[in-house]
């Protein structure tokens, strides 16, 4: 892996080695994905929510928001309910998604929200 861009760390962007830039542009560029993440931009869904909100398949739907979760675009996790039948959510992770093309390679970096300062946090990888 090589070095990250040099003006990230000004900008508050730090370098996060679990991010695969193959995956991340892999669920970019799948148009179910895509709608996934406009689904779950400002709410969570479970998989049966995102299949319907979505007009897609149950087993895509599954098969999706797993590529996202790989890919660090979504995050999961438990929604309790009251009759005891509890259910994985999901929800967009990111703000903005930045991808540049250097001379080593490519570099993804992404602006993910802080919960606490809404102010955000980010993550740089670059790939050989």
């Amino acid at each position: 892996m090589s070095a990250t861009n040099p003006d990230a760390r000004n900008r508050g962007w730090q370098n996060d080695d679990q991010i695969d830039p193959q995956a991340v542009l892999a669920a970019l560029d799948d148009g179910a994905c895509r709608a996934i993440l406009e689904a779950t931009a400002e709410e969570s869904l479970t998989a049966t929510e995102v299949s319907k909100e979505c007009d897609i398949p149950m087993s895509t739907a599954y098969r999706k928001v797993e590529m996202l979760t790989e890919a660090e675009l979504v995050d999961e996790q438990v929604r309790i309910n009251t009759s005891g039948k509890h259910a994985t959510e999901y929800r967009k992770s990111f703000d903005d998604v930045l991808v540049s093309v250097a001379g080593e390679g490519v570099e993804i970096e992404m602006t993910k929200p802080d919960a606490e300062t809404d102010s955000g946090a980010a993550y740089a990888v670059a790939d050989d």
